[in-house]
C-alpha cells in the first residue's frame, strides 16, 4: 500500500524558480522510494510569498483528503519579510502545526518541521540593501520558536538554516531562492526524520 504525503508551505516548498522535480519535497519523496518506502508523489500545497496566516486560508478553501501518512510544514519567511513579530508568529505556527497533525490522523509524530532558511546570506538582500545581520537574528528567533512548539508538540525538527548559509552560492537564478542542488542537500538533511516520522503510530 502506497503513502501519502501532504507538503505545506510558501515558496520554499512551491520551489520558485526550480522544475518540479527539483522541488525538496519531491526530492525527499525519491529519496525514500529509492531507500523502500512506497511513498507517493507529494500534494503540495503552498505558493509564493504566503505567511503563515495565508497558507491557513489556503487550507480552508482546499479539498484535502487527510488522513496522510506524512505531512510537512516549512513556513514564516514572509512573516519575518513583512516585519511580523516572532510572538505573532510563534501563535500562528502554533495553530499551523495543530492543523497539519488533524491532516495526518491525529498523529503528530508523522508530522515533519522544517526551519526557516537565512535569505539574508543571498544577493538579493544585499541587492535591496537589507541588513543581513539583523535578517539573521530574526530568523534565528521565529527558529527557536518553531522548534520549541515542534518539539513539545511531539512533531519532528529538521534544521535546514545552516545548509542555507553554508552553501549561498546554491540558488535559482532569481539570486533568492534555492537551487534544485540545495534542495537536495534539504532532502538529504529530512531523510532520517522522515523515515522516523513514517514509522511513528
Amino acid at each position: 500500500m502506497s503513502l501519502r504525503y501532504l507538503a505545506l508551505g510558501d515558496s520554499y516548498t512551491i520551489g520558485e524558480g526550480v522544475a518540479p522535480d527539483g522541488r525538496w519535497p519531491e526530492q525527499l519523496a525519491r529519496r525514500l522510494r529509492d531507500a523502500g518506502v512506497p511513498l507517493q508523489t507529494p500534494r503540495i500545497l503552498a505558493t509564493t510569498g504566503w505567511t503563515t496566516d495565508e497558507l491557513s486560508a489556503a487550507m480552508d478553501a482546499s479539498r484535502l483528503e487527510p488522513p496522510y501518512d506524512l505531512v510537512s510544514l516549512l513556513i514564516g519567511v514572509n512573516n519575518q519579510y513583512r516585519g511580523r513579530t516572532a510572538d505573532d508568529y510563534r501563535a500562528e505556527f502554533r495553530r499551523l502545526l495543530a492543523r497539519a497533525t488533524g491532516l495526518s490522523g491525529g498523529r503528530p509524530g508523522r508530522v515533519l518541521v522544517l526551519s526557516i532558511p537565512d535569505w539574508g546570506v543571498t544577493p538579493f538582500a544585499r541587492q535591496e540593501n537589507r541588513d543581513s545581520t539583523r535578517i539573521g537574528a530574526e530568523l534565528d528567533a521565529y527558529n527557536a520558536l518553531a522548534r520549541d512548539e515542534t518539539c513539545r508538540h511531539g512533531a519532528h525538527w529538521v534544521d535546514i538554516t545552516p545548509i542555507s548559509r553554508q552553501c549561498p552560492a546554491l540558488l535559482a537564478t532569481d539570486g533568492l531562492h534555492p537551487s534544485a542542488e540545495q534542495y537536495a542537500r534539504w532532502a538529504e538533511a529530512a531523510q532520517n526524520a522522515a523515515r522516523e516520522a513514517l514509522q511513528s503510530s
